[in-house]
């Protein structure tokens, strides 16, 4: 099945300076947004207690943080989750008995609101300690994973393939952050994951493409190289629509349809699919016309006969 046949004839590179310059300004707001804004830590690296109350009629979510603010349990986050009945309440306070802090938020909420009108639904408690370890192990879980990417593909291929492919997989991750900041969800361990996941999805698109690469360079030695980028690229443009295509409605199907616990999931992964497109097509292989191209067989061969001439 093809959607886009392998002899078309994009001019991909030709336009190389507008797609520098879209993924220039997406890194670039997605670094701001990260400076000034920040993330949405969840309370796996935060530290805290977790309480999820499920109301049986809908309730103002300022009625809530009125019943809970008065309560000595330090910084408080209260959030809808999934429909205007449901609240996460995050707590500051995570020392001592779990069914202390849950006892005292359930004692609120039954003065403001009524014995029977909300159900207790879980309760999580993290340490601050265990959270900011957490947080550790998650960015060197993604630096690993990138220095491990740099030296497969510099073994693979050469090592200016293997800088493309860094540079693109960390637009990825930048581009994703950066979402996360705008929409203010909550960054937790699964999000890692999922993060985890995009670069591994958009590495194995690019991997396609810089092989295409390596097999038309040694068919078409005299060819320039910017022309068999052009070629390469548009021959594995079908195959990579296609396969983020389809990845991308399964995972649009869990964000829609799969409820609150994996939609944040979900939307990260359908932010990383789109960007690991766009980069293995407009940002990992461009990089490479960038870099100082080494002498081909064919070039070093017709510069000897013409010295011997």
């Amino acid at each position: 099945m093809e959607i886009i046949r392998p002899d078309a004839s994009f001019d991909i590179i030709g336009k190389i300076k507008l797609f520098v310059g879209v993924s220039t300004v997406f890194v670039v707001l997605s670094v701001l947004l990260l400076m000034t804004k920040g993330i949405n830590y969840g309370i796996d690296f935060t530290g805290g207690t977790l309480v999820q109350v499920q109301f049986k009629e809908a309730k103002p979510i300022g009625d809530v943080r009125s019943a809970i603010g008065g309560l000595a349990l330090g910084d408080t986050v209260i959030q809808n989750f999934g429909s205007e009945g449901e609240f996460l309440i995050r707590v500051e306070k995570s020392s001592g008995d779990i069914k202390g802090v849950e006892s005292i938020v359930k004692t609120a909420l039954v003065k403001k609101f009524g014995k029977d009108a909300f159900e207790m639904r879980r309760t999580e408690m993290v340490g601050p300690k265990v959270g900011a370890d957490l947080r550790q192990k998650a960015l060197s879980s993604m630096l690993f994973a990138l220095i491990g990417i740099l030296v497969y593909i510099s073994f693979r291929f050469q090592f200016r393939q293997a800088i493309a492919s860094v540079v693109a997989l960390l637009h990825d991750v930048i581009i994703t952050l950066g979402v996360f900041s705008l929409s203010g969800k909550e960054f937790s361990l699964p999000i890692v994951a999922a993060v985890l996941t995009i670069i591994g999805y958009s590495l194995n698109d690019t991997i396609v493409v810089f092989d295409r690469i390596r097999e038309n360079t040694r068919a078409s030695r005299r060819a320039e190289f910017s022309g068999l980028v052009n070629k390469s690229i548009n021959q594995t443009l079908s195959r990579t629509l296609l396969t983020s295509g389809t990845t991308l409605v399964a995972v649009l199907a869990f964000l829609i349809l799969g409820g609150d616990i994996i939609s944040d999931v979900a939307f990260a992964l359908a932010v990383g699919i789109v960007a690991g497109t766009y980069s293995s097509i407009y940002v990992a292989s461009p990089i490479l016309l960038a870099w100082p191209e080494p002498a081909r067989r064919g070039t070093r061969s017709r510069k000897s006969s013409a010295a011997k001439a």
